[in-house]
Order: C-alpha cells, then structure tokens, then sequence
C-alpha cells in the first residue's frame, strides 16, 4: 500500500485533539519541564551567591586539579554544571514522548478505540508516522521551550558574577535541536513497541520508562567526574541514538501492522 501523507496527518491530528483532551496527561508532561529548569537556574544561583566560599575551590579541585590558583572556582563550577546538566536536560525529550505515544496505543486499546482505526484503510507506515508526529511536536516544542527559559533563568542569576551571557553555548544550543529530536524519536519507539504489546497505557509508561535510567546514570558518572561531558561526547551519544532510531521505526511499523494488532488483540 503507497504511503498517504493525508493519511498520516488524520492520524496526527485525531491523536493531537485527543491529547488537548487529557489533563491528567498535559499536567504530567508539564511536571519533567518545570524540574529540569529550575534546579540548574537554583544550582548557578547559589555558586553565585557565594562566590568566594572556600569550599567551592576545593570542589573545583576535585574535579580539575591543575586549575589555576588565581581562577575563579564559582565560575568554573558554573561551566562544569551546565554542561552536566545537559544529559539531564535530554531526559526530557525522551519522556515526554512516552506520556504520549504510550497513552496513542496502548490507551485506545483500553478505550476500545483502536479498532475503528485498524478497520480504516491507513497503512502501518501511516499509522507509525501518524502517531509518531502527535508525540514528537508536543517534545520538541516543549523542549525548544524549556531550553528557552532556561537560557534566560540561568544569563539573569549569572549575571552578577560573569557579566555576561552564559547561554545558549554551542554544546546547548546544537544539542537541542540537533539531539533532542532524535532522543525524541528514541522514546517514541520504545514507548509505540510496548504500547502494541500491553494492554495497559500505564504499563506502557512504567516499562518505557526504564530506558531513561541509563541517561540517568550517565549523568551520575558526570556528577561523579568519571566521566567528561564535551561536544564530542554527546555527539557520540547522539550517533548511537541514530541508530536505535533507525532500528525503532522499521521495528515499529512491524508491530503496528492491522493484521498483528488484530491477531495479538483480537
């Protein structure tokens, strides 16, 4: 069956109003945005607050040794944050979209709406895309949104101390419109491939979920200062990811075609 972008797009836009529909749904996806920016903006406030506290160089040393007696360790640990936090903030694009795709699947077979779906002539690769867009717009956008306020919370806190802009910096500003959309694909297709194989959308979001933990975890080695967070680093993240996403959609169409759904649910 060729593939019908009208098709694809009735698809979008039917789960797009079913979205609007939900608050339960929209006050979840609101929570993550909300966390992620306030707490680097409270962290930097608080390096600079106290600039010249002694125990921030000793910090400052712990992670880089040969720092230099005369620099400032606020300053440096600021930095240091920043590009941290950055893993953090790409949990995000990954969750939200498992809010949503796993409620566009596994949630119609609960509301028993799925079958009016599948007895519509829309392809499997429709209904990917269809349902994939519905997930990955609201995301993205929230993402490019959050990252937008965050930029302006962490300049004003910062100010006082760098007399400056801070952000966006490259690694930030390449690695939310460049990153986050693939981090996005990669939660939407693990959230569509358990969605099709449960019965239930909470279920779906509970073992969709557990792929955040390794973000979650690399974060923590950054934390730690096992691990170095650079531009190349996330870069190599990001090519993996690529990867799985290529992986994921070829998968998904699979799972999602009328004649599985139907045998595995009828």
């Amino acid at each position: 069956m060729a593939f019908r972008p009208r098709r694809a797009m009735a698809v979008f836009w039917k789960d797009s109003l079913d979205l609007r529909k939900n608050l339960g749904l929209l006050l979840s996806m609101a929570v993550l945005p909300l966390v992620v920016v306030t707490v680097p903006i409270g962290v930097v406030w608080t390096y600079v607050s106290q600039p010249d506290h002694s125990d921030l160089r000793t910090v400052a040393l712990f992670y880089d040794p040969t720092l230099p007696l005369g620099a400032s360790a606020a300053r440096f640990l600021i930095d240091k944050s920043l590009t941290d936090w950055f893993g953090m903030f790409l949990v995000m694009p990954v969750f939200i979209p498992i809010l949503i795709a796993s409620q566009s699947v596994a949630g119609e077979k609960e509301r028993r709406t799925l079958e009016p779906l599948l007895a519509s002539p829309v392809s499997a690769a429709e209904l990917v895309a269809g349902k994939s867009l519905a997930a990955l717009v609201p995301a993205v956008l929230m993402t490019w949104f959050a990252f937008a306020v965050f930029c302006v919370g962490v300049d004003i806190v910062a100010w006082p101390l760098v007399q400056g802009p801070l952000m966006p910096n490259a690694l930030w500003g390449f690695g939310v419109f460049v990153f986050a959309p693939l981090f996005a694909f990669f939660g939407n297709g693990v959230a569509v491939l358990i969605s099709a194989r449960v019965s239930e959308a909470r279920m779906a979001q509970q073992l969709s979920a557990l792929v955040v933990l390794p973000l979650v975890g690399l974060v923590g080695g950054q934390v730690a200062g096992v691990l170095k967070a650079d531009l190349k680093y996330y870069a190599i993240q990001a090519g993996v990811v690529l990867v799985l996403d290529l992986v994921l959609l070829v998968a998904s169409i699979r799972v999602l075609d009328r004649e599985r759904l139907v045998s595995r649910w009828g």
